[in-house]
């Protein structure tokens, strides 16, 4: 046990070792503007609904192509995706008829 205690330590010490994250560390001189991250979402299909600022990162709110509710999260510096998470919609949008069964019933 005391290994690997130590082996983890080790590890957490070596530079360029990424760990996961979903903080963004960027001084905001370094930032991309915002227009960049609204056309990052327009190349790639997405609505928006919203920008902001979360944990310093970039946080889209908006829709995927397919009309799907997302929340992606956008480095603010390089602009890299950091996190695209599909987000559960309260209301039934689409033609999906067993979904629209589901919701009438009260299950999901």
């Amino acid at each position: 046990m005391q290994r690997m205690v130590t082996m983890l330590g080790f590890l957490a010490a070596l530079p360029g070792v990424a760990w996961a994250d979903d903080d963004c560390f960027v001084p905001m001189a370094g930032w991309q503007p915002r227009d960049a991250v609204q056309r990052l979402a327009e190349e790639n299909g997405w609505t928006v609904r919203r920008i902001k600022i979360d944990d310093g990162c970039y946080e889209i709110d908006g829709r995927d192509p397919e009309g799907r509710s997302i929340e992606v999260t956008v480095h603010p510096a390089t602009l890299d995706v950091i996190e695209l998470e599909y987000e559960e919609d309260d209301g039934y949008e689409g033609d999906d008829p067993s979904r629209k069964d589901r919701d009438e019933r009260g299950r999901d």
